[in-house]
């Protein structure tokens, strides 16, 4: 029989007959193009897959057979020649009236040593081809069975086919030549240009001479493969190649050559700081097919600052052929990848200390984030790595190196409040408030015997600073009881000591217990009846924030000479909420309401003084 369709009767089953499921191909199109692939595009990956497959079938037996696929597009229509196997009658009513079955099964084609050579499966590829097509025509000729007559398949996207030989003459060579008609409005999709752009797009590094016209293809070898005249001419195109792709030139280009995961390819480290969050998309070729630009699982979580394009031969894409599959196989080529970059790493930093300074001015988060889990690279990082201290930006053993304890703190806030005091007090602080600080400072003992570490706390920084002569505060007492009348409601103590800078009149000092209390208290006065008991009963007794006065600053000596409580009161509140701008900690409700009603304060006493003075006048 030379021709068929697919709308075949069927003769009456019994009941407990099997049947065949019916499939709705518009259905099913619409499913595939909205659904399965991100993209009408991949409609070509498909077309260049299935050529691809059937050279590499027919190369398995006749491994001098040509290796050519030609593209030809006019808008309206595409055509796809290659010379590959090619197809028999009983092949094609196999294989392509079948939604689902491959061409690439071992029991269809005893292809069983090339099967792990294939890229897709040809029917389903064909079939994704309607998401631009209206109208698909194969014409093929066998390369096992020469003698065998050209065969025509012809579908619509109505779910109608026919199949039927041809004259000998109509197809002379082996293979197969595959014929688009564009749906209405898919027209663009089968122009030239886009389809030369396409084919570049997802064929640059495929093994086979591919051509759009009489435009090239591919482009091999890879980059990453060639050979140049010196490292710096590789350094170069290298670059060249990063900006081609990414749109950027890198701040350095990192080996990707993994033998026993069959990947070859390259790593390009950002010039700029990206967020932590920021998921990286890196271009994976699946043995010389773009798979995907997208692959965001590739590499550990901490490399985020470098962007990978790659040619493997061992990962497993998923249904769509447009990402990944998360299994053992892509979880060890992440861990060898997530090494070779970390080799890199400590290559630098064992020869090029330039370099990776230029890098971790840049992306030191990355490599601390590596640090926290990585005993020897904070080790081998330890001498490079930046931090935020009392002494200005240094690494982590250099500070250690100048104090015998390494003092810091959990937070900026608590970091800003302390650090011009301790500074000048000569006690050593590093600001553990950014990302991962202050689990590397906890760390640096295991790396570096003998470090004392120690969180920070109010308690220490006041012990730090000098106390007042006893009688000197004695005689301050009526001062002192004003004060800490005014700020008791808010939960902050008032503490006279002596420090410098003299500059700083005041300094406001709490830990995270204190500020957890606060929050408590001031929770138990907004609520009901039954939650206020619940909240009474958490009340803790952590130390409550504290004001301390510097008693060597000469506007703190003139506040401590007033007789007058309702005006110390009101400069107290002035000191606190100046401390409070100065640490550039958050305001609370009640802390703004203090600094407007201190600010109101203040003018209304120095207009009233002012005032006065005109009146005895």
């Amino acid at each position: 029989m030379d021709s068929q369709t697919s709308q075949s009767s069927q003769a009456p089953q019994s009941p407990h007959s099997p049947h065949t499921f019916q499939v709705d191909l518009r259905g099913l199109v619409d499913l595939l193009s909205h659904h399965l692939y991100s993209s009408p595009k991949v409609y070509l990956r498909e077309l260049l897959q299935n050529a691809v497959d059937a050279i590499t079938a027919r190369r398995a037996e006749q491994p001098d057979a040509p290796a050519r696929v030609r593209l030809y597009a006019d808008g309206g229509s595409l055509r796809v020649e290659d010379s590959g196997v090619g197809l028999t009658e009983a092949d094609v009513h196999n294989l392509l009236a079948t939604i689902g079955r491959s061409s690439k099964r071992a029991d269809a084609d005893g292809l069983q040593a090339a099967r792990s050579d294939f890229l897709g499966q040809f029917g389903i590829g064909l079939l994704a081809c309607f998401v631009v097509a209206e109208r698909i025509r194969v014409v093929s000729r066998s390369a096992r069975t020469p003698d065998a007559a050209p065969v025509e398949w012809t579908a619509t996207d109505d779910g109608s086919y026919t199949v039927r030989t041809l004259p000998r003459d109509a197809h002379t060579e082996p293979g197969t030549t595959v014929h688009l008609v564009a749906r209405p409005g898919a027209t663009d999709w089968l122009s030239q240009e886009r389809v030369l752009s396409l084919a570049r797009d997802f064929g640059s590094l495929l093994p086979y001479d591919v051509r759009v016209g009489d435009e090239a293809v591919t482009d091999l070898p890879a980059p990453w493969d060639r050979a140049y005249p010196s490292p710096a001419t590789r350094r170069v195109a290298l670059a060249r190649h990063c900006h081609e792709l990414f749109g950027f030139t890198p701040l350095d280009s990192i080996e990707l050559d993994v033998p026993l995961a069959g990947i070859r390819g390259m790593a390009y480290v950002l010039p700029s700081a990206v967020s932590p969050a920021q998921r990286a998309g890196h271009r994976v070729h699946l043995k010389g097919m773009l798979l995907t630009e997208r692959a965001e699982q590739l590499l550990p979580d901490w490399a985020f600052f470098v962007r990978c394009v790659l040619d493997t031969d061992s990962l497993r894409p998923t249904a769509s052929r447009e990402s990944l599959y998360e299994d053992e196989t892509l979880a060890g080529v992440r861990e060898a990848l997530g090494e070779r970059i970390r080799s890199w790493l400590t290559g630098l930093a064992a020869g090029d200390p330039e370099r990776l300074a230029a890098f971790l001015s840049v992306h030191h988060l990355g490599v601390k984030s590596l640090a926290r889990h990585d005993k020897e690279m904070l080790r081998t990082m330890l001498p490079w790595l930046p931090f935020e201290t009392t002494d200005g930006r240094l690494s982590l053993e250099e500070f250690a190196q100048r104090h015998p304890v390494v003092h810091f703190t959990r937070t900026v806030e608590e970091y800003r409040q302390v650090a011009p005091i301790a500074s000048a007090q000569g006690v050593g602080v590093v600001n553990g408030g950014y990302t991962y600080d202050s689990e590397l400072v906890e760390a640096l003992p295991s790396v570096r015997p003998g470090t004392v570490v120690a969180e920070l706390d109010a308690d220490t920084v006041t012990a730090h600073l000098d106390a007042v002569d006893a009688a000197e505060e004695l005689a301050l007492a009526g001062f002192l009881s004003a004060a800490r009348g005014r700020l008791d409601p808010l939960g902050c103590d008032v503490v006279l000591r002596a420090f410098h800078p003299l500059s700083v009149p005041a300094l406001h000092l709490d830990d995270r217990a204190a500020r957890h209390e606060q929050a408590r208290a001031e929770a138990e006065e907004q609520a009901d009846d039954l939650w206020a008991g619940i909240l009474g009963s958490l009340r803790g007794s952590a130390p409550r924030a504290r004001l301390v006065l510097n008693h060597l600053n000469p506007l703190i000596r003139r506040i401590s000479s007033l007789n007058d409580p309702e005006l110390i009161g009101t400069a107290t509140e002035s000191l606190y909420g100046q401390a409070l701008l100065m640490a550039q900690r958050p305001l609370r409700p009640a802390d703004s309401a203090l600094l407007n009603r201190a600010f109101i304060g203040l003018l209304e006493w120095a207009t009233h003084t002012e005032s006065g003075e005109e009146g005895r006048r």
